[in-house]
């Protein structure tokens, strides 16, 4: 009976996920190869799809003119995100870094490497003449969070947000030529809730790699010990550490919100993920912020629905 739920639970987000698809068929039309040889924007495509698939929904509703460079974008994120797990230790993790620094500064040198994110990244860098040092800094925050051990402070935690989410945001509005400094801050604010958020939804995976993220002046707060978070001892105060972490994503999301008004019908749509933040801190909130729940460990099918429904009707993020 459970599998049976199961496969029926899978079988409706399919659904749900491949009508978004097809609503954008004209891209993905665009992005399949002319021949059996993948492109670099279709393998920019399928990296975010497999990493990251909420950001790959979001994506796929953005209007035309800045798809294809939200793709490049978050496959970027995704390569430079995924070094600290691929490194078996610190300084393999610095070359591979160093490698994506080069990699940029020969992007806006028009000689990249014949890398398919680089390749499709130079293109959107030359169509939207995209700011270097917003991809530099995630690179850079990258860098120094293979350095450090833990987050002292939820303030240490936030920063780290900020710099690996906030660029992409940033990158996404120029790649849309929208400059205005209240568009900038609400997506300063999105863009720590996003990060996080990915951080609470992370615990679990790094608790397995012997790593926290959980900030030590929260864990202190609620007397718990590194052994604990490791084993999933202790999981009320756990929940409770949680809780005053995922308030201040949710602080930061309301901000955002708040200054919707300031950002511009053309670009509502970059500002999506707030609905697939706010959609899993919800559910978070409906277990007692227990991480460890079963419904927190699978996709909802709901939120490509509601992602869906929100492109559709134009309604406010």
């Amino acid at each position: 009976m459970a599998s049976i739920l199961v496969n029926s639970r899978s079988a409706t987000i399919n659904k749900c996920s491949l009508l978004i698809e097809h609503f954008c068929t004209p891209l993905l039309t665009r992005f399949k190869a002319t021949s059996a040889k993948q492109t670099p924007a279709e393998y920019c495509l399928d990296l975010v799809r497999k990493y990251d698939y909420e950001n790959y929904l979001c994506a796929l509703l953005l209007p035309n003119t800045v798809r294809s460079a939200a793709l490049a974008i978050r496959a970027f994120n995704i390569e430079v995100a995924r070094v600290e797990e691929q490194a078996s230790d610190t300084t393999i993790g610095k070359m591979r870094l160093k490698f994506w620094e080069d990699t940029v500064d020969k992007i806006y040198n028009d000689t990249p490497p014949r890398n398919p994110v680089a390749l499709e990244l130079h293109r959107i860098v030359r169509k939207h003449k995209l700011s270097k040092h917003y991809l530099k800094r995630l690179i850079v925050a990258r860098s120094e969070k293979l350095t450090l051990s833990v987050f002292p402070s939820l303030e240490s935690l936030e920063a780290y947000a900020e710099n690996t989410a906030s660029p992409v945001y940033y990158l996404l509005l120029e790649a849309s030529d929208i400059k205005h400094v209240r568009v900038d801050h609400a997506a300063s604010h999105l863009g720590k809730a996003h990060g996080i958020t990915n951080l609470i939804r992370s615990i679990l995976y790094n608790a397995q790699r012997r790593s926290i993220v959980i900030p030590q002046d929260i864990m202190m707060k609620h007397n718990l010990s590194t052994e604990e978070v490791l084993r999933g001892k202790s999981r009320k105060e756990i929940g409770d550490a949680v809780f005053d972490v995922s308030s201040r994503a949710k602080l930061h999301l309301e901000k955002a919100r708040s200054l919707r008004n300031d950002v511009p019908k053309k670009a509502s749509a970059i500002f999506l993920p707030a609905i697939t933040i706010d959609f899993y801190l919800e559910r978070l909130r409906r277990v007692d912020f227990d991480i460890y729940h079963p419904s927190l460990q699978h996709r909802s099918a709901l939120l490509p629905i509601i992602l869906f429904w929100k492109k559709l009707r134009s309604l406010p993020y």
